[in-house]
This record gives structure tokens, sequence and C-alpha cells, in this order.
């Protein structure tokens, strides 16, 4: 549980960044995602999960 914690406020403190110091782009980039088709967006949701598992089983392994 500690660890899904610390990564939980490791992408909020990743987020917070890009958004503070990036604001425009951060408008645009959530304006393309709006755009983006459902089906496309989950697949790209499916694969960065996919990806993510593995690093954190290599990491941790």
């Amino acid at each position: 549980m500690t660890d899904l914690l610390a990564a939980l406020g490791l992408v909020l403190a990743i987020e917070g960044v890009l958004f503070a110091g990036f604001p425009g782009a951060a408008k645009q980039a959530s304006a393309n995602v709006v755009a983006t088709p459902e089906g496309l967006l989950r697949t790209i949701g499916l694969v960065s999960a996919l990806v993510g598992v593995i690093i954190v089983w290599f990491v941790r392994g």
C-alpha cells in the first residue's frame, strides 16, 4: 500500500510540474485528448498500463 501511495504522489508531482511550468501546452494536450476517439484513448491507456506494470515488475524483481 505504501508503494501505491508513493506512486500516486509521484504522478501528482509530475503533473503539477507540467501544469505549472507549461500551462499552455497542458491546455493544448487536454484539448487534444477531448478530440481523440474513445477507442484510441482506451488502447493508449491499456498499453500505458501494461508498460507501467512491466517496468515495475523489472524494477522490483
